[in-house]
């Protein structure tokens, strides 16, 4: 990418970011659309619902994976139902919730937090299982027909430190048996991301973006396109693949006030996607 193509995505953020909101006849004639662009609510995770909501329509984005931040496990079925229509009257789709942690072998704890997605209406649930209960995490989202995308965390996680590991696991259960793809976290394991993506190919029910300036560093992340996340390529790989998922922003630094990152992150995004324009 060249400087100035570069200063016009910034010169597109800075814009972004000081407006209220994102009318829906600026989108014009875009190629966002080749790639669902999400907002991953953790990224907002200091901020109640109804201003989560808001902060997502003004960025523009339309999808959404909602963090238990946002619709706590602890809600009845009733509230939580309450909880997704205000998503919905705001003209938002959920499209998958969690990362959801599944960290305990006790199928009763399993349950209960699947039952918590059915009832909440996620038909994907983002979660990070043990390898010893991947057993029931299937049987019950079988039972309620649910997508698991299961997330991975870097090389600290013992047991899904990349996408290889997961479709390692999975390879012989059923097709809902999926993978969450963070491609920053994937990174930090010396692995490429689009490599990833197409060995994942129809078990890729989700993705997670984050942008780092070094592999080897954690605390390096900083806004999508100032690091080194091969972010065009990964977009050439999901349309090459028709990908069906989306790509959700996962912005975790600057949690207080995260909305002129957000906002400079989609920018690029789109920017991408516009010079990838067919």
């Amino acid at each position: 990418m060249t400087t100035s193509t570069r200063r016009n995505f910034i010169a597109g953020a800075t814009a972004l970011a000081a407006s209220p909101a994102l009318p829906a006849a600026a989108a014009g004639n875009h190629y966002w659309g080749d790639v669902r662009l999400a907002v991953a609510t953790y990224s907002l995770r200091k901020f109640s619902r109804s201003q989560a909501i808001a902060i997502v329509k003004d960025l523009g984005i339309k999808y959404v994976n909602v963090k238990s931040f946002h619709m706590p496990y602890y809600l009845s079925k009733e509230d939580l139902s309450a909880a997704r229509k205000e998503f919905e009257d705001a003209g938002l789709t959920i499209v998958s919730g969690g990362n959801i942690g599944l960290g305990e072998d006790d199928e009763d704890y399993v349950r209960f937090h699947l039952e918590y997605a059915k009832n909440a209406g996620f038909s994907t649930v983002v979660c990070a299982p043990t390898h010893n209960n991947l057993g029931y995490v299937e049987k019950y989202a079988e039972k309620f027909d649910l997508k698991i995308a299961i997330h991975n965390h870097g090389p600290e996680d013992e047991y899904y430190p990349n996408g290889a590991s997961v479709l390692k696991r999975v390879k012989n259960m059923g097709p809902r048996m999926g993978l969450c793809l963070d491609l920053g976290h994937a990174s930090r394991t010396g692995v490429d991301v689009v490599e990833e993506i197409e060995m994942a190919g129809d078990r890729l029910h989700d993705i997670h973006m984050k942008d780092l300036t070094n592999f080897a560093d954690r605390g390096s992340q900083v806004e999508v396109g100032k690091g080194k996340l091969p972010v065009a390529r990964v977009f050439a790989a999901l349309k090459k693949m028709n990908y069906q998922g989306v790509v959700g922003l996962e912005y975790e630094i600057n949690p207080n006030a995260p909305q002129a990152g957000m906002a400079e992150s989609f920018a690029y995004m789109r920017g991408v996607l516009d010079g990838q324009r067919s």
